[in-house]
């Protein structure tokens, strides 16, 4: 064990608002980097004379470089302390981030892209452990309440500013404005936390466990990314990578589970509260993901939004989350975080079950309603969970479990979001089905849609023509809502799941608090 601070004290006034400023602009700048790029791929292929589908690697190698580095944040934070890795990663994030911007080609932004994922990794659970350290034990609360400000905000506000500056400036901006924030950052943590270095241990490497951990992730992420395009499982490329990330998850969890230092630690799942917070809030960050991409593209592809438009409806959401989360910061030292997290599960419901009874003619009022009471749901929901998710725990696993938390989230995010898309797809094209049966001569809505298109000018087969985009529409309509209502009803399937776990503080096991309260 190298020589380090043990028993730091936590930090208060000006220390504690730079320290809290900087971690969190880091973690901003992280978050935001992940769904800038999306709305910006098209852009990107077009100056880098690439097609979108070679386009769209610059979001794959992001993600699956992310996905390997986040479970391996524990065990390096034991080899390297906390506050060297948080401030190493976020160095080589802004550095990647200004490679990526100078890019004369496609190869070159993807290699920086895979640098950029794979620093990203520590970045997000290090910032939770930082600011759970920085806090007094008592305020523990209000640390993760600012932390999810952060988490909150970035993935709306990254598709409103990557459209902005693909739409003002050039394409190399999206990476360039990490800079001056990741300056900031960087400056701000050394500043504050330079002295507070974590306990270290000269752990041995677990070869075979990371090789494992690269196959099954990178097998998986790539399989979720590309699957849509390859048309899933009638691909041989797809069914090839679905069996090696499932050999290899295999192999690795049975490999960890009895190594004697594995690089991720598995054994977190025996206990109750942090499986139930984890399976809760990451099926529930899938879900939201998978619905905050879904909802813009509908937007863009069916109603006629622009990009920044589309973006700009969610705004509200973060918005009022932003606003309402420090107040769920001071409740949740009060009231049972469980209770607390059901209102945040009820929330997201009605918000969908809002959304489900969408009609072809929906305005921008019955577009923001919802996203309101979303923004309720996002102010309630990852402080009591990342609260229950980390009770019990003692300091030297508090990296550990968030590490490994934050991956299953992130990764739900993605496998939710391929989930909906394809079946997004299947329920358009059933519903064009459907409509298309009762499309006859015979029906008196077809003669009488026809007759009104003819007598603009279009000839009898453009009609059909006409009506046949309608009916599109309409089944992309019937399709998003039945998507909006299935994800009301896992919403309020996953109350139960939170119930199953303790309450933090009781039944043995202290809280994130006090088990951050000795993690320096």
């Amino acid at each position: 064990m190298s020589e380090t601070h043990i028993d730091h004290p936590p930090l208060s006034g000006a220390k504690l608002a730079i320290g809290t400023i900087a971690v969190s602009l880091a973690t901003f700048m992280n978050v935001l980097d992940t769904s800038i790029a999306n709305v910006s791929i098209p852009t990107i292929s077009g100056n880098l004379g690439v097609s979108s589908d070679q386009g769209t690697w610059v979001i794959t190698s992001f993600a699956v470089s992310n996905a390997i580095a986040l479970p391996l944040t524990g065990w390096l934070s034991q080899r390297v302390g906390q506050v060297r890795l948080f401030i190493s990663a976020t160095v080589l994030f802004v550095i990647a981030s200004w490679l990526c911007g100078i890019a004369p080609t496609l190869p070159v932004l993807l290699l920086a892209r895979v640098l950029q994922g794979a620093v990203a990794g520590p970045m997000i659970p290090l910032s939770q452990s930082l600011l759970l350290a920085a806090f007094p034990r008592a305020k523990a609360p209000v640390a993760l309440a600012l932390w999810s400000m952060t988490t909150l905000t970035a993935p709306v506000a990254g598709p409103i500013l990557g459209g902005w500056i693909s739409d003002n400036y050039t394409w190399p901006w999206i990476f360039y404005v990490n800079i001056p924030v990741g300056i900031l950052a960087i400056a701000g943590t050394w500043l504050i936390f330079r002295d507070r270095e974590s306990v270290t241990h000269k752990l041995p490497i677990d070869k075979l466990g990371l090789v494992l951990l690269v196959i099954w992730v990178g097998a998986l992420q790539i399989m979720l990314d590309k699957g849509k395009d390859l048309d899933w499982f009638n691909s041989p490329v797809v069914i090839a990578l679905a069996a090696t990330s499932a050999i290899a998850f295999v192999y690795f969890v049975a490999w960890e589970l009895t190594d004697r230092h594995p690089i991720v630690d598995l054994s977190l799942f025996k206990l109750r509260s942090f499986s139930a917070g984890t399976i809760a809030l990451s099926v529930a960050y899938g879900l939201y993901f998978a619905n905050i991409v879904l909802l813009p593209l509908w937007l863009q592809t069916d109603v006629g939004y622009r990009a920044t438009d589309a973006g700009l409806v969610l705004a509200p959401a973060g918005l009022v989350a932003v606003a309402l989360t420090p107040f769920t910061g001071k409740l949740v030292g009060r009231i049972d975080p469980r209770l607390i997290a059901s209102v945040s599960l009820l929330a997201f419901a009605a918000c969908f079950f809002w959304r489900a009874n969408y009609t072809s003619d929906v305005d921008t009022r019955s577009l923001m309603i919802p996203t309101l009471i979303q923004g309720i749901g996002l102010a309630t929901f990852f402080v009591p969970l990342l609260g229950i998710t980390l009770s019990g725990l003692p300091a030297s696993r508090i990296a550990a479990a968030s590490g490994l938390s934050n991956f299953l989230r992130i990764l739900c995010g993605g496998i939710g979001t391929s989930i909906f898309q394809t079946a997004w797809d299947h329920r358009s094209i059933r519903h064009h089905a459907q409509l298309n049966e009762v499309t006859t001569s015979y029906n008196p809505a077809f003669q009488q849609f026809t007759s009104q298109v003819q007598r603009i000018g279009v000839d009898h087969q453009q009609a059909y023509g006409v009506f046949n985009r309608v009916m599109d529409q309409q089944a992309a309509l019937l399709g998003v809502d039945d998507l909006f209502y299935i994800s009301g009803i896992l919403f309020v399937a996953l109350i139960a799941l939170i119930w199953i776990a303790k309450r933090p503080g009781h039944g043995g096991g202290g809280d994130a608090s006090a088990a951050a309260s000795g993690a320096h």
